[in-house]
Protein backbone atom coordinates (compact mmCIF):
# COMPACT_ATOMS: atom_id res chain seq x y z
CA UNK A 1 0.00 0.00 0.00
CA UNK A 2 1.10 3.50 -1.29
CA UNK A 3 1.27 6.60 1.45
CA UNK A 4 -2.66 8.06 0.59
CA UNK A 5 -2.45 9.90 -2.33
CA UNK A 6 -4.94 13.00 -0.90
CA UNK A 7 -4.24 16.52 -1.10
CA UNK A 8 -3.60 17.97 2.44
CA UNK A 9 -5.49 21.05 3.13
CA UNK A 10 -2.11 22.52 4.84
CA UNK A 11 1.57 21.61 4.55
CA UNK A 12 4.48 22.49 6.31
CA UNK A 13 8.34 22.32 5.69
CA UNK A 14 11.40 22.74 7.42
CA UNK A 15 14.49 22.40 5.18
CA UNK A 16 17.27 20.16 6.94
CA UNK A 17 20.74 20.60 6.69
CA UNK A 18 23.81 19.22 5.30
CA UNK A 19 25.79 17.00 7.61
CA UNK A 20 28.35 18.91 9.29
CA UNK A 21 30.78 17.99 12.16
CA UNK A 22 32.43 20.79 13.83
CA UNK A 23 35.68 20.11 15.97
CA UNK A 24 37.04 23.31 18.19
CA UNK A 25 40.49 23.04 19.33
CA UNK A 26 41.96 24.79 22.33
CA UNK A 27 43.11 28.23 20.84
CA UNK A 28 39.05 28.01 19.65
CA UNK A 29 39.91 27.63 15.98
CA UNK A 30 37.32 25.80 14.51
CA UNK A 31 37.10 22.96 12.01
CA UNK A 32 34.03 21.62 9.97
CA UNK A 33 33.59 18.83 7.68
CA UNK A 34 31.13 17.98 5.34
CA UNK A 35 30.09 14.52 5.53
CA UNK A 36 27.22 14.52 2.54
CA UNK A 37 26.37 16.19 -0.13
CA UNK A 38 22.40 15.46 0.65
CA UNK A 39 20.25 17.75 3.34
CA UNK A 40 19.12 15.60 5.75
CA UNK A 41 16.23 15.54 8.81
CA UNK A 42 14.00 17.51 6.28
CA UNK A 43 10.80 17.60 8.35
CA UNK A 44 6.92 18.05 6.39
CA UNK A 45 3.82 17.69 8.18
CA UNK A 46 0.80 17.34 6.13
CA UNK A 47 -2.71 18.19 7.30
CA UNK A 48 -5.96 16.57 6.27
CA UNK A 49 -8.66 18.88 7.54
CA UNK A 50 -12.54 17.25 7.78
CA UNK A 51 -11.94 13.87 5.79
CA UNK A 52 -13.97 11.11 5.86
CA UNK A 53 -12.97 8.29 9.41
CA UNK A 54 -12.35 6.21 6.29
CA UNK A 55 -10.12 8.27 4.40
CA UNK A 56 -8.42 8.66 7.85
CA UNK A 57 -7.95 5.36 8.61
CA UNK A 58 -5.73 4.61 5.46
CA UNK A 59 -3.08 6.70 7.21
CA UNK A 60 -3.14 4.71 10.26
CA UNK A 61 -2.79 1.43 8.01
CA UNK A 62 -0.03 2.81 5.91
CA UNK A 63 1.63 3.57 9.27
CA UNK A 64 1.20 -0.69 9.79
CA UNK A 65 2.54 -1.36 6.78
CA UNK A 66 5.31 0.10 7.09
CA UNK A 67 6.39 -0.55 10.33
CA UNK A 68 5.73 2.92 12.36
CA UNK A 69 8.73 4.69 12.21
CA UNK A 70 10.63 1.56 10.93
CA UNK A 71 10.42 1.86 7.16
CA UNK A 72 11.33 4.35 4.57
CA UNK A 73 8.71 5.17 1.86
CA UNK A 74 8.20 7.14 -1.10
CA UNK A 75 5.52 10.57 -1.00
CA UNK A 76 3.85 11.13 -4.92
CA UNK A 77 4.86 15.00 -5.68
CA UNK A 78 1.53 16.52 -5.12
CA UNK A 79 1.91 16.31 -1.75
CA UNK A 80 5.17 17.55 -1.47
CA UNK A 81 4.61 20.66 -4.19
CA UNK A 82 2.33 23.64 -3.97
CA UNK A 83 3.93 26.36 -3.05
CA UNK A 84 5.13 29.00 -5.87
CA UNK A 85 8.55 28.31 -7.65
CA UNK A 86 10.56 26.04 -7.98
CA UNK A 87 10.11 22.24 -6.46
CA UNK A 88 13.12 21.39 -6.95
CA UNK A 89 14.42 22.81 -3.32
CA UNK A 90 11.41 21.09 -1.55
CA UNK A 91 11.00 17.61 -0.51
CA UNK A 92 13.22 14.46 0.28
CA UNK A 93 12.62 12.66 -2.87
CA UNK A 94 14.02 15.75 -4.33
CA UNK A 95 17.51 15.02 -2.78
CA UNK A 96 17.62 11.30 -3.16
CA UNK A 97 15.86 10.80 0.15
CA UNK A 98 12.70 9.15 1.01
CA UNK A 99 10.49 9.83 3.86
CA UNK A 100 9.27 7.85 7.30
CA UNK A 101 7.01 8.68 9.97
CA UNK A 102 8.54 10.90 12.47
CA UNK A 103 5.36 9.76 14.87
CA UNK A 104 2.15 8.30 14.56
CA UNK A 105 -0.03 10.01 12.68
CA UNK A 106 -2.67 12.02 14.85
CA UNK A 107 -6.42 12.01 14.82
CA UNK A 108 -8.88 14.18 16.11
CA UNK A 109 -12.53 13.80 15.33
CA UNK A 110 -14.49 16.37 14.52
CA UNK A 111 -17.83 15.07 14.35
CA UNK A 112 -19.40 11.60 14.33
CA UNK A 113 -17.80 10.28 10.77
CA UNK A 114 -15.32 13.48 9.99
CA UNK A 115 -12.02 13.75 11.66
CA UNK A 116 -8.62 15.84 10.86
CA UNK A 117 -5.41 14.16 10.58
CA UNK A 118 -1.70 15.30 10.75
CA UNK A 119 0.88 13.39 9.63
CA UNK A 120 4.54 14.37 10.41
CA UNK A 121 7.71 12.87 8.30
CA UNK A 122 11.46 13.22 8.08
CA UNK A 123 13.93 12.93 5.28
CA UNK A 124 16.11 10.22 5.04
CA UNK A 125 18.95 9.16 2.83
Amino acid sequence: MAFPTFVPTSRSFESGDYPVKTFKAQNGAEHRILYGSNRTNMKLSLSYANITDAKAEQFLDHFDEVQGTFQTFHISEELRGGWEGSKDALGAGTHGNRYRYEQAPQMTQVRPGVSTVTVNLIGVI
